[in-house]
Parts: C-alpha cells; sequence; structure tokens
C-alpha cells in the first residue's frame, strides 16, 4: 500500500500538469507541487459547501480540476497553435541520460541516508511536533472535514473557531490512511521518504530550465542530497514534515518561471505557478515569503538586465502570473493572520556570533558546528562563478538573503531583519533549510567548471575526437569521486542526526504495545487520561484512542485537562475530580517513561497513582502502566 503515497503525491498534478500542457522534467518534478495545490483549494472551498473529504471526492476534485484546466488550455492554444509551453531547452539524449543518472543517485543515496538513520519505516518520530500532524491526518481521514479550525482539538483548544493551522500536508494524506490501512508512522515515513524523492528531481528540472550545462545539472542532483540543512535536519527536528515538503517542491515551482521570462504565450506555466504556490503555502505559509524574496530579486534581475529579457514579450505572462497567483493564494493564507503575533513572536536562544553565524552560512552548513566543509568550499566558490557568468544571479542573491536572515536569528545581532526571520518562527534551522538549493547548483557549476578545464588541457594532448568530447564528463565524474571519498556524502552525520529523535525513549515498542492495547479495549467516547510530556499523546495517532491530553504543549490554564494534570491522584478525597473525570468520561490512565526531549518532569497530579485507591492497575510492561478508574464507592484492596 505504499505505491498508494506515491500515486497521491504525483498522479493528480501529473493529470494536471498534462492538461495545462507541461512536459519534460518540469512536469515530473512539478506535479507533487501540484497535487499539493490542487488539496489547498479543496482545502478552500469543501469546507463551505459542507463536502467531506475522502478518496472519492479527491478523486472527483482532481478530475473537475483537470477537467477546467483542459478546458481552459484547448481554449487559449486555439487562438495560437503553434504555441508550446515548453520549459526546459532541447537537449540530447545523452544529455538526458547524464541528467536523469544524477537525479538517481541522488534519490538513491537520499533513501539510503533516511533509512540508516531511522532504522526502521516502522520508527516513532520522539520530537515535538510529531503526535500534532500524525493526528491531524488520522482526524480528517476519520472525520472527512477540511477545515483547519477542525484542528483546534489538537492544539487541546475545542471550539476555538478562528484556530488555524495549514493543513493541506494532512489533507492529501488522510485519505491514503483512511483507505491504505498503513501504521501511522510508516506513513509518515514513506512521506518523508517522497521529499528525498521530490527534491533532486526539483534540482535538475530548475537546472535545466535556467539554461544550465547538462554536466552541472546532474552534478547538482547528486549532491543535493549530502547537504544536512536541507532535507535531514528537519526530518529529525521537529520534525517539520509540511514545511520541509514545501521547501523540496521550491525548485520546481521556480523552474516554471522560466517560461513566462521568456515572454511565451499561453496559460500553462502561469497556472501552474499559482496551483503550485497555494500548494506551497498551503504546506506552510512562510513559503509565501520565500517565493516573494526569489519573484522580487529575479524582478530586479531583469531590470538590471542580468536575466535577458524582452519586456514587450515578458509583460503579459508576467502580469497573469501575479494575478493568478494572488486569487489562487491569498484566499489559502488569509486565514494564517489570525495566529501572526504567535508566529512572529516566537523566540529561540542564541545559538552563536554573528561571525560564527556568517561562517555557517558561507559553508551552507546549519547552526550546530562543524560545517560541511567539503560540500561548503566547492558551492561558494561555485557561488562566484555562477555571478562572474551571471547565471541565475538572482537566486545567488536570494541566497544572500537567507544568509543574512540566518546570521541574525543564530546571533539575534541584527533585529531589524526580524521582519524577515519572524515567518519563520525566528528559528535559524528553518532559514538553513532555504541554502542547499542554491548550494547544490553552485556546486555543480564548480564541478562543471573545473572539470571543463581540466579536460581542456588534456585535450591539447589528445587527437581523438570521440575522446575529447568525454572529457569534460569524465573530469567531472572525478572531481564528483573526490568529494564523495572526502566527505562520504556526510553519510555520518547526516545518519547520526536522524538517529537522535527517531530511536529514543519517548515512545518505546513497548509504550506502543500499550497503546494498540487501549486501542482494543477503550469504549467509543471514551478518554483516556495522561501525562503531557510523556509520549502517550501518541495514542491517538496510532491506535485511534482519545487521550485528554493531545499534544505536549499541554492544555490551557484552568481547563478541565489542565486541572486533572495537576489533582489526578486527589481522585479518592476530591469530589471535583471525581466529577471532572466523569464528565470527560475517563475510564484509564497511562503513564509512560521517557519524556519528550528528555525534558520535564511527571506532572503533579499524576505522580504516585499506585497509592490511589480509586485506580486498579490492568495493564504493565518495562515502559508503560495503564490504571482503570473504579465507580465511585469500588476500591482497590
Amino acid at each position: 500500500m505504499i505505491a498508494l503515497v506515491v500515486l497521491a503525491y504525483w498522479v493528480p498534478g501529473l493529470a494536471l500538469g498534462l492538461a495545462l500542457r507541461l512536459r519534460g522534467w518540469t512536469l515530473a518534478a512539478i506535479a507533487p507541487a501540484l497535487s499539493f495545490g490542487m488539496v489547498s483549494l479543496a482545502v478552500v472551498v469543501l469546507p463551505r459547501l459542507g463536502v467531506a473529504w475522502h478518496l472519492g471526492t479527491a478523486l472527483l476534485w482532481s478530475a473537475v480540476l483537470v477537467a477546467v484546466a483542459a478546458a481552459a488550455t484547448w481554449l487559449v492554444h486555439r487562438r495560437a497553435p503553434d504555441h508550446t509551453d515548453a520549459v526546459e531547452p532541447a537537449h540530447s539524449r545523452r544529455d538526458h541520460l547524464l541528467v536523469g543518472g544524477g537525479v538517481v543517485l541522488g534519490m538513491a543515496w537520499a533513501v539510503f541516508t533516511y533509512l540508516r538513520g531511522v532504522k526502521s519505516l516502522h520508527a516513532v518520530s520522539q520530537d515535538w511536533d510529531a503526535p500534532y500532524h500524525a493526528a491531524a491526518i488520522r482526524r480528517i481521514g476519520v472525520h472527512g472535514n477540511l477545515a483547519p479550525a477542525d484542528l483546534a482539538t489538537l492544539a487541546n483548544t475545542p471550539g476555538k473557531e478562528n484556530y488555524f493551522y495549514p493543513n493541506t500536508f494532512h489533507s492529501l494524506l488522510a485519505p491514503v490512511f483512511d483507505v491504505g490501512g498503513l501504521d501511522m508512522a510508516v506513513l509518515l515515513n514513506v512521506s518523508a521518504l517522497m521529499v528525498l524523492l521530490m527534491w533532486p528531481l526539483g534540482i535538475a528540472a530548475f537546472g535545466l530550465a535556467w539554461r544550465l550545462p547538462p554536466v552541472a545539472v546532474a552534478v547538482a542532483a547528486l549532491v543535493s542530497t549530502w547537504f544536512g540543512t536541507f532535507p535531514y535536519d528537519l526530518l529529525w527536528r521537529g520534525p517539520l514534515w509540511p514545511f520541509v515538503t514545501a521547501v523540496a517542491l521550491m525548485p520546481a515551482v521556480l523552474a516554471l518561471l522560466r517560461p513566462v521570462v521568456d515572454g511565451r504565450r499561453g496559460i500553462g506555466p502561469p497556472v501552474a505557478i499559482a496551483v503550485s504556490l497555494a500548494g506551497l503555502v498551503g504546506l506552510h505559509t512562510s513559503l509565501a515569503f520565500v517565493v516573494a524574496i526569489y519573484g522580487v530579486l529575479l524582478v530586479l534581475a531583469m531590470l538590471l538586465r542580468l536575466e535577458k529579457t524582452d519586456w514587450r514579450r515578458s509583460w503579459r505572462p508576467l502580469v497573469l502570473t501575479v494575478v493568478l497567483c494572488g486569487v489562487f493564494a491569498v484566499p489559502v493564507v488569509l486565514p494564517a493572520l489570525v495566529n501572526v503575533g504567535g508566529i512572529t513572536g516566537a523566540e529561540w536562544p542564541v545559538l552563536g556570533t554573528a561571525f560564527g553565524g556568517f561562517k555557517q552560512a558561507a559553508l551552507f552548513s546549519s547552526s550546530d558546528a562543524p560545517p560541511f566543509y567539503w560540500l561548503g568550499v566547492p558551492a561558494l566558490l561555485g557561488c562566484l562563478l555562477l555571478l562572474w557568468r551571471r547565471r541565475v544571479v538572482w537566486a545567488v542573491a536570494a541566497y544572500g538573503v537567507f544568509a543574512a536572515m540566518f546570521i541574525s536569528a543564530v546571533s539575534h545581532m541584527v533585529p531589524f531583519l526580524s521582519v524577515l526571520t519572524g515567518p519563520f518562527y525566528n528559528d535559524a534551522w528553518r532559514i538553513a533549510a532555504l541554502f542547499p538549493l542554491v548550494g547544490a547548483i553552485a556546486v555543480g557549476e564548480f564541478v562543471h567548471t573545473a572539470g571543463t578545464g581540466a579536460a581542456a588541457l588534456l585535450a591539447r594532448r589528445a587527437n581523438r575526437p570521440r575522446l575529447v568530447a568525454a572529457l569534460p564528463v569524465a573530469g567531472a565524474a572525478v572531481l564528483v569521486a573526490v568529494l564523495a571519498v572526502g566527505s562520504g556524502g556526510y553519510l555520518g552525520p547526516n545518519t547520526k542526526r536522524l538517529g537522535w529523535h527517531f530511536n529514543g525513549d519517548v515512545v518505546s515498542d513497548a509504550e506502543v504495545e500499550a497503546y494498540r492495547w487501549l486501542g482494543e479495549h477503550v469504549r467509543p467516547g471514551e478518554v483516556v487520561a495522561n501525562d503531557v510530556r510523556d509520549g502517550a499523546v501518541w495514542m491517538y495517532p496510532l491506535a485511534g484512542v482519545t487521550p485528554l491530553n493531545w499534544n505536549y504543549y499541554g492544555p490551557p490554564e484552568n481547563s478541565d485537562a489542565w486541572w486533572l494534570e495537576h489533582n489526578f491522584n486527589r481522585i479518592d478525597v476530591d469530589p471535583k475530580v471525581r466529577e471532572l473525570v466523569d464528565r470527560n468520561n475517563i475510564r484509564y490512565v497511562i503513564l509512560g517513561e521517557g519524556m519528550v526531549q528528555r525534558t520535564g518532569e511527571r506532572a503533579p497530579g499524576l505522580v504516585g497513582l499506585n497509592r490511589v485507591r480509586h485506580l486498579n492497575k490492568v495493564y504493565e510492561n518495562p515502559d508503560a502502566v495503564i490504571y482503570e478508574v473504579l465507580p465511585e464507592g469500588a476500591i482497590t484492596p
């Protein structure tokens, strides 16, 4: 059933892309972004129509959007039958095979790194955000409600009408969970693998669309999955699955900008960009700022003639693209405005000095030392080459902006940049994830330049045309081999970091067994009391059991859950505890061993439950114990 995840990511978008007459590498790369865009639009429209979301609805919605796109594209092309929406320039079969080889090797290395780090597809993430995302997928799958406000329950704020968290990621996976029968942990790990497939594919589409040499594109796709800042750091830290998915799709969206800049007629690329942008901001609203930075710098490069532009041809497609992006993306973003203060006001501790942040950013590394020298140095040299040759200067400039934001977030010494870092929760790790797009392209440019230079020197002594033609590729291969041997593809540090938060004691195998025991014994409508820090919030995603506390953030002060968290062990002597237990229909209490991020202590109301006479121990294993709440008047001997 894992194939269902692949189909969900690619098939709807492929159908829409074909209807818009996209082709080639760009179609393959943009398809998941289009799929998420179609879901984002469903999130805006279907709850207002009272339509439940399930597999049949998803298929019908996709079919309607594809039909509308096909009809609109046909009508436009009737007026311009000679028009083509091709994004990439023509390349030989050899070039396509070369790029394909780089993409496949990049994908394979990423999958190998991830599986080596997490050990098993059944591994449960031990970090802070994971149970929320997992619970959101199950809740949408069970209830079919796409309204973001419906997820307020998972934030321990049931009934909060203006609650918002972008739910496009969860909504796409919900029908897969509903019909596929996948274990939730497996589903989430497979969705992470999709990121690792999308990323090198998008890098290849971006490089080809913006006219980089095929050798450089192949190398860029290959090394794109060596970086630690993306995708691996945010797959263990958080994990930030929706944000990571959106960042992985960014190169494909930027590839589609090329035909717009070239002034090609037709609605294919503008519509595809607008739908994809809706998908990106539906995954995480901060991507609107990433797109804005790239877009502003691209327009500036066009105005400064750093990108060759015929404004007489380009202004119409550019205006159409901007208008469509507003029409499709703004309704997706607007609900997020209710929580702007909470996002931009997030604070993190100082992670280093401004100079240290500069060094890490210059070497395309995260806030954790040591820097990735084997990638960082070639990437930095490649950026200089890109600037010198006026290739994707706007993208390199965007990397400069992201680097400044990173330095500010790390050191807290550039406060005026909080305007830009705020949408990213002022989180240096999220900002560092934006480096590898340019980093991979720059490494490809460096390797291609060095390999071509070495080949030119050797060609002077060779009189065989076929050998001379193969020398640039051979030179690039030798350089890639040197980087691979020197860095080891950064397999060690990346797998070690993944292992930190996937192989721990917050949610052990024994605790999962306890959740499943509850799943077999809890009756419909019953709630299980739990500590907010010990991993038992996973009981709903993994076993469908309703917890009293839904996430690690804990319940609002003075709520029923908060009061019981502080007083549950007084059920023998305090009538209010019994009243709250009955009101919330609580029959079981579960305690687990590990604490999330190894911080926190047992909630005061859940200490010493073995001495409470109105509780009876009904299940125990090395990592979890479950008590049953006895009726009033019935006590354990």
